[in-house]
């Protein structure tokens, strides 16, 4: 019997999730997890008490065109990095790690380049996480080290836009 190394073990259960996503666009899926324990989970939808796009059939980011990385207050969804850290303890979270999925929907394939909007980040490095995983292919991913390459390297004193 062969298993699955962990950090793909974590990022098909964060791919698992992605599929309650509400998004016409793009779904992504989050889980948090500290000493091998799952934290919390998030996917992207519409807040509490708000129509989801699926249900209203229409994501105005698509209607108006908008770029993917841009003008986010125009989205309708809580993204899923947000929903799961809105949903744990930030006891919980320092020191962890987030595993992200994300897929078209139109195509079924892996968002290519993905990673954490500008607003995102912030809020992981808030919440104490240490390290993100994001899912590239079904077997590759890329790993960032949040001190070392969002703390220690601010990007957002460059003025650079989207993800």
């Amino acid at each position: 019997m062969t298993r699955r190394d962990k950090l793909n073990y974590y990022l098909d259960i964060a791919e698992t999730v992605l599929e309650r996503g509400t998004c016409l666009r793009r779904n992504f899926g989050a889980i948090i997890v500290k000493n091998d324990q799952i934290v919390s989970t998030g996917y992207s939808g519409a807040p509490r008490g708000r129509r989801n796009c699926c249900d209203v059939g229409e994501c105005v980011r698509l209607r108006m065109n908008i770029p993917r990385g841009e003008r986010y207050e125009m989205c309708r969804s809580v993204h899923a990095e947000a929903n799961a850290i809105i949903h744990a303890a930030r006891s919980d979270m320092i020191g962890s790690t987030l595993y992200l999925c994300g897929k078209e929907v139109d195509s079924g394939e892996y968002v290519e380049n993905a990673n954490p909007c500008s607003m995102c980040k912030r809020m992981i490095m808030n919440a104490g996480i240490a390290k993100v995983v994001v899912r590239n292919t079904r077997e590759t991913y890329t790993t960032t080290v949040v001190l070392d390459e969002w703390i220690n390297h601010d990007d957002s004193l460059l003025g650079v836009t989207g993800y």
